[in-house]
């Protein structure tokens, strides 16, 4: 639904005449401007969603936003009730966040819910630092005040502007769907598993757009965003190493709803167990001294890798399975038996037979077949071509 709708949202009790500002700029620029309170103390303004409508949603109710005494209790439970009244929405253009790190924290909550593609900014005094939590996943802009949001001076009313102008231009100009777009499709990558998805991609041809995600915690959750949103037709997850880190204790980890999109949405999947023999950390000094005595690997100066053992194999089966267990939509899970990475190989550093069997008849016994899960196993490398094959084969065929 095409809208020319600008929600700016921010606390009306301490930022007013900044957010009318950004308002005022955004209907100067031809889109309208909607105003959101999402301040907790809920004092009546001139805003046009008042904070006692947005606190309503709550689950609690608006007495769990409002009134509460405990500042951090109030903007966690606020950021709860925006991103239900922001889901419900069906008429944003874009939405426009100004603020310190409570209100940065607060919108910024409400707008990973959205989908990739909707237009998502934030001017924030934290946005020149680390802004991973902020953002997260999504395609969440963030521009950086200079001076705080406490006032307009020279400074302010020129980066408020500017962010209005640029919310205000993508609403008035959406990016028009591609009619001859080919099914998108997520497919997991790292250094190790890159063969194989070469291989794939030329094994889908012209059948499929491959988008290509680098299994750092944040690839993996930013496929699953654009799954959660409607944007690709199915998953080929080839590589599962960021479930390592999450369970070792790694620098790329995944979260534990990382497989659950595949559940809520139902769509075609077809995956591998890539990568899974090893651990990821930072340089070689950053490695914890409890794994002093682990078969460690220097990737490069900024990254070492550490051999996985039988019992996180283990472990690293059971999380795979438990997830892939709960899908009702079609699943085909391909194990390489000759190996799950370039290292991890004869006379490769990662070899470690005891290691990957322990991963294999896990998932042997713990993997629940049906009619729409597979388990496919093939005594090749997962970068062999004929592995890459066989999953492409199984992927178009459930496609199409």
């Amino acid at each position: 639904m095409a809208t020319d709708r600008v929600y700016v949202i921010g606390t009306c009790d301490t930022k007013l005449a900044e957010l009318r500002y950004a308002c005022d700029r955004i209907r100067s620029a031809g889109a309208a401007p909607v105003l959101v309170d999402v301040g907790t103390v809920g004092h009546e303004n001139a805003a046009d969603i008042a904070a006692t409508e947005i606190a309503a949603c709550h689950p609690d109710g608006a007495g769990a936003v409002l009134g509460n005494d405990d500042r951090g209790m109030a903007i966690t439970a606020m950021a709860e009730a925006l991103t239900i009244w922001l889901l419900a929405r069906d008429d944003i253009g874009a939405v426009l966040g100004l603020g310190g790190s409570g209100n940065t924290a607060l919108v910024t909550q409400a707008m990973r819910a959205l989908p990739v593609g909707v237009p998502k900014l934030i001017v924030s005094t934290v946005a020149s630092g680390q802004v991973a939590q902020y953002v997260g996943a999504t395609d969440l802009g963030m521009v950086h005040s200079v001076t705080d949001v406490a006032g307009l001076n020279a400074i302010s009313r020129r980066v408020i502007g500017n962010a209005a102008h640029a919310a205000a231009g993508m609403a008035l100009n959406p990016v028009p769907q591609g009619t001859g777009d080919l099914p998108g499709v997520g497919i997991t990558m790292f250094g190790v598993t890159t063969h194989c998805v070469d291989h794939l991609r030329a094994a889908l041809g012209d059948r499929v757009e491959p988008y290509v995600f680098h299994a750092t915690g944040t690839g993996g959750a930013a496929m699953e965003k654009l799954a959660d949103s409607g944007l690709v037709a199915g998953l080929l997850d080839v590589t599962a190493t960021e479930i390592a880190d999450h369970l070792v204790g790694g620098v790329m980890p995944c979260s534990a709803d990382r497989y659950g999109v595949i559940e809520r949405t139902g769509l075609p999947w077809v995956g591998s167990v890539g990568a899974v023999d090893m651990v990821n950390f930072a340089g070689r000094e950053t490695v914890p001294d409890r794994f002093s005595d682990r078969n460690l690997l220097v990737h490069n100066p900024q990254i070492t890798l550490m051999r996985t053992t039988p019992d996180e194999n283990v472990q690293i089966a059971r999380f795979l399975t438990e997830r892939l267990n709960r899908c009702n939509g079609p699943v085909a899970l391909f194990l390489p038996l000759g190996g799950v990475s370039s290292v991890d190989a004869p006379g490769m550093p990662f070899h470690d037979p005891d290691a990957d069997e322990a991963l294999f008849s896990t998932i042997r016994d713990t993997f629940a077949p049906g009619p729409n899960r597979r388990l496919v196993e093939l005594p090749l490398n997962i970068n062999d071509p004929d592995f890459a094959q066989a999953m492409a084969d199984e992927f178009l065929r459930i496609l199409s």
